[in-house]
């Protein structure tokens, strides 16, 4: 299993600046080769049109809108860009409304707003592309709207201390993807939650592999993955382990628990890794299927006590 190493990226987010150039000009267009000491401004530049903005080195207080167009925000060395705790819109550290945005080597911690949604990224149109990034220490890490025909991807990218259900307010999770066409996530790693599911998801196709999804230091936490209006797709060679603080521990896996939109029939698990942290004992189910549809649960190595499926 390929997960993004968090020990790297931190390291290499200390041997870099601390704080951004003050005065500096840290966010530049490849394409034009010109530079801007605000990230919005960049974007800006781009405007409807396709780009690069590459950011230097640092510690940002800084927050950005996307209008339009097709924008990729990279690091110039991945893990050594910092977006922290500043929102956009009352919506997160970045809001990005174009056509297809793609987000490479990025860092977004301390994001939170009254409503209790703080996240990383808020997508609302378009598609979107996470790699090698680090979502930290927030209310969500990415969260998006509902739409039709969107995408997101998600490779080698880390969640962790995210999500919450307190206040009297609706839970926010480490990733919450809308009713959008699709979501793939490989190769990440999702630990320390605060609350509510480490991934929740409202597409209709979903592609989960290779992922860890360690709840052993979680506080008062509910599933792992939370399809939940159901999704086709595949859920495969994932690691995963219940910790002993949760909220609802009566499965890993849920499909459409808040009512079927998608089916679920083919859907197909398997390969899986899934148990408990050590002391703990619990008579967990490992997919609880909310719908009658046949969802395909294939060889996974569950531990002892746990319940392969039931219907409810």
């Amino acid at each position: 299993m390929r997960i993004l190493s968090t020990t790297l990226l931190l390291s290499a987010a200390i041997t870099a600046t601390a704080f951004a150039q003050g005065g500096g000009a840290p966010f530049t267009v490849a394409e034009s080769g010109r530079a801007y000491a605000r990230l919005g401004d960049a974007l800006a530049a781009i405007g409807d049109g396709r780009g690069t903005v590459v950011v230097a080195p640092g510690a940002y207080r800084q927050c950005a809108v996307q209008q339009g167009g097709d924008v990729t925000i990279r690091a110039a060395t991945p893990g050594t860009a910092i977006f922290d705790g500043v929102v956009c819109e009352g919506k997160g550290g970045f809001v990005l409304r174009g056509r297809s945005s793609t987000v490479d080597g990025v860092i977004f911690q301390n994001m939170r707003v009254p409503d209790g949604n703080g996240a990383g990224i808020r997508l609302e149109s378009g598609s979107l592309t996470v790699r090698n990034s680090l979502f930290r220490n927030s209310e969500e890490g990415i969260l998006t709207g509902d739409y039709d025909g969107g995408q997101v991807v998600i490779d080698k990218s880390t969640f962790r201390h995210l999500g919450r259900c307190d206040r009297d307010l609706d839970c926010a999770h480490g990733i919450y993807i809308g009713r959008l066409a699709s979501l793939t996530v490989t190769n990440s790693r999702f630990d320390q939650g605060d609350g509510g599911h480490y991934l929740k998801t409202r597409t209709a196709r979903v592609t989960i592999s290779g992922n860890s999804f360690d709840d052993s230091a979680g506080h008062l936490t509910n599933y792992m993955i939370d399809l939940s209006n159901g999704a086709t797709g595949s859920i495969t060679g994932n690691e995963m382990v219940q910790g002993k603080d949760k909220d609802n521990w009566s499965a890993f896996i849920t499909v459409a628990p808040e009512g079927r939109e998608h089916s679920s029939a083919g859907l197909v698990i398997e390969g899986n890794k899934v148990g408990f942290v050590p002391g703990v004992d619990r008579n967990s189910t490992f997919v609880a299927n909310f719908t009658d549809d046949a969802v395909r649960i294939g060889a996974n190595q569950l531990a002892p006590s746990m319940k392969v499926k039931d219907r409810r």
